[in-house]
């Protein structure tokens, strides 16, 4: 197969569009043609050797997470998945022709749903569905912040925080309020706004995807008791704040939340914002924009021409 590889750490140059081994589906496991696959900051960070402490590559090696695609063969075991069923889901060395994955982490792509897009869902809508029910676990009647609110994690967050009954607030940098008039949230602050920032009331929760200074300013607004919950760890000044409870958020694949968050970006409930689709040997090219950053979801085809 046809996948893009890595044979050392570096800047987008690195990726090579060339021949690699087909994957073999083990126990429990799929093999899936994959459709398209996106870019994520955590491919952008593996890619560079950001994160050699605790999520290597084993040279040569493939990347991705993000994964839709047809399953084309069924590994012992596999029940209730059948040859050309659409399928997407939280995978590893998704930027290839050809991907393995459990059987468990995949679901079919709901009818209506574009395939290629769909690559754009499993990671961001995962993880800004667990960031606010497993972080914050806000309830209704309660007011929470969601940082970096116009990112694709934080529409998410947004989205199911309004689920959930909580009133939000989409915290922005003040050059991004236009684009945070289209999210559902209940107001809209600049967090790069010292003043405004300290007018506001003391907060039930915040749900952070930025973290760095502006997640320090932010956690200075939860009140006693309240959660601070993070996609990016604590902050640095968590430990001045012992009344507040901080909760590291580790996505883990979950298909019932990535089927119910598919149906809404199907609805038009949800929308995450998709700035590119390029095939898939010009990953190098999507690596280089999502560095530039601001261009929503970065979609890698493969078959694509």
């Amino acid at each position: 197969m046809k996948a893009i590889v890595i044979h050392e750490y570096g800047g987008p140059e690195v990726l090579r569009f060339e021949d690699f081994l087909d994957p073999v589906p083990g126990e429990g496991e799929l093999l899936v043609r994959v459709i398209a696959t996106s870019i994520n900051p955590i491919d952008v960070k593996r890619r560079s050797g950001a994160t050699t402490d605790f999520f290597p590559i084993k040279f040569p090696g493939v990347i991705g997470a993000d994964l839709s695609g047809t399953v084309s063969a069924l590994g012992p075991g596999v029940k209730g998945f059948s040859i050309g069923d659409r399928v997407f889901g939280i995978s590893d060395k998704t930027y290839a022709e050809l991907c393995v994955v459990k059987a468990e982490n995949v679901a079919k792509i709901p009818e209506g749903l574009d395939a290629v897009e769909a690559a754009a869902l499993p990671l961001v809508t995962t993880t800004g569905n667990q960031l606010i029910s497993v972080g914050t676990g806000v309830q209704s009647g309660q007011t929470i912040l969601v940082t970096g609110a116009v990112g694709s994690v934080g529409h998410t967050a947004v989205f199911t925080a309004k689920e959930r009954g909580a009133t939000v607030i989409a915290g922005v940098l003040r050059r991004q309020a236009e684009q945070a008039a289209t999210l559902e949230a209940d107001y809209v602050v600049a967090t790069d706004e010292d003043r405004t920032m300290e007018k506001m009331q003391p907060l039930d929760a915040v749900g952070d995807t930025v973290n760095g200074a502006s997640a320090e300013k932010m956690l200075a607004r939860v009140k006693k008791g309240g959660v601070f919950a993070s996609v990016l760890g604590a902050p640095q000044n968590a430990k001045d704040y012992p009344d507040v409870k901080v909760v590291p958020v580790y996505v883990q694949p979950d298909t019932k939340i990535l089927v119910h968050m598919a149906r809404a970006v199907k609805d038009g409930r949800l929308v995450i914002p998709i700035g590119m689709k390029i095939p898939l040997k010009d990953a190098d090219k999507g690596h280089a924009a999502v560095a530039k950053g601001g261009i929503g979801k970065v979609l890698l085809v493969v078959n694509a021409n």
